[in-house]
């Protein structure tokens, strides 16, 4: 079965980037001009997925905003003849994909987000993107992990391997053997591992192909770490039934979940920026001089 759903949660509060986010939604955050939650939904749309889940929460209607036509705006544009602002505000209503929203109504995990979307998954396997990881590549994440499940017919999680001591913040993988390149079977998978006790340094980074199976774990799942229901505990039960494959990502990462990184991302994309590169450059430069 063709894979062409994808779910993305954006329920979360924000709380790392107050007060920013106390009326602004984490996923609208800029980085130079666009905002996280675009990057995710184009990278769908680049890897061929048909129609998108947003799970959102209490104040995040901006972002159906942002996808949504603004008639006044491109009125206005067009009147003031800023043809190059008109095109690229219809066209991020134009994407291409269908956008449908739920609401998730109390911050119960991101497993309990998830379930919120099975009658939108109705049996289709799925991809779950989450909005605090940027990818760049060749061939998008998403694609690499389609094209797994196009071979395997199994589930495939996104797993990078990251510095040691930061283990204790993502989920983890115990590898069970590479069965292909830079595919492996998973032992058992870890919700934020001691560092001391952690299976591997393999850690999930925000990419999931999941069979419509998952929904009957998450159904029962009770609450795991902190207190909320944890994907990567009803991922680790459904692997004791049905292999659950992790794809080692070789590509670059960028982590917008909290400040630092969400700065880092920001200059890295601002040197890339047709309208900010040659000016941050040339200011990174003399700034470096009086560091």
């Amino acid at each position: 079965m063709k894979v062409r759903k994808a779910v993305i949660p954006a329920a979360g509060l924000g709380t790392r980037f107050l007060p920013a986010t106390k009326a602004l939604p984490k996923e609208m955050l800029p980085i130079v001009d666009k905002p996280t939650i675009q990057f995710i939904v184009e990278e769908a749309k680049a890897s061929g997925i048909e129609d998108i889940l947003i799970v959102t929460g209490k104040n995040k209607q901006a972002i159906e905003n942002h996808f949504d036509s603004n008639p006044e705006l491109e009125q206005d544009l067009e009147k003031t003849g800023k043809s190059g602002l008109l095109k690229l505000t219809q066209g991020i209503t134009d994407l291409g994909v269908n956008l449908y929203y739920t609401r998730q109504p109390h911050p119960a995990g991101l497993g309990d987000a998830v379930y919120r979307a099975r009658s939108f998954v109705a049996g289709e396997p799925f991809v779950i993107m989450l909005g605090d990881d940027l990818m760049k590549d060749k061939v998008p994440l998403t694609k690499q992990l389609i094209n797994d499940y196009d071979k395997t017919h199994a589930s495939t999680i996104a797993v990078m391997k990251v510095p040691h001591k930061e283990v204790s913040k993502y989920g983890v993988i115990a590898p069970d053997g590479e069965i292909a390149d830079d595919l492996y079977n998973v032992k058992n998978f870890v919700e934020k591992p001691d560092v001391d006790k952690a299976p591997s340094d393999l850690a999930i980074i925000g990419r999931y192909l999941l069979t419509p199976e998952i929904f009957d774990v998450l159904e029962y799942q009770k609450p795991g770490r902190g207190g909320e229901v944890q994907l990567t505990d009803a991922i680790d039960t459904m692997n004791k039934t049905q292999r659950v494959f992790a794809q080692v990502f070789k590509g670059q990462r960028f982590d917008v979940g909290n400040k630092e990184g969400y700065l880092e991302t920001s200059i890295q994309y601002g040197l890339k920026h047709p309208e900010t590169r040659d000016a941050l450059r040339k200011y990174i430069k003399e700034l470096g001089k009086t560091l």
